[in-house]
């Protein structure tokens, strides 16, 4: 292992900065998606495995815009919506 390798400790929790849609990162290709659409609360189970799919979550992984840094309780709030 080299100096500059980072182990994740999962889950991650990140959200879109539009506060439409929240996620519970399980692993490195695996996340629960919650998306607020008007007063509807939509949640989806994501297996990367297409590159787009990987990008994604490796950018969600790194808050790159437009994805945000949220806690565990942030997110399980939106749930009980």
């Amino acid at each position: 292992m080299n100096g500059s390798e980072v182990h994740l400790i999962f889950p991650q929790y990140r959200k879109l900065s539009n506060d439409k849609s929240f996620y519970k990162i399980l692993s490195e290709k695996e996340f629960e998606e919650i998306q607020i659409v008007g007063s509807s609360v939509i949640t989806t189970k994501t297996t990367a495995t297409k590159y787009p799919e990987i990008v994604r979550v490796k950018d969600m992984l790194e808050c790159i815009a437009p994805f945000e840094s949220i806690t565990e309780v942030r997110f399980n709030s939106q749930i009980k919506k």
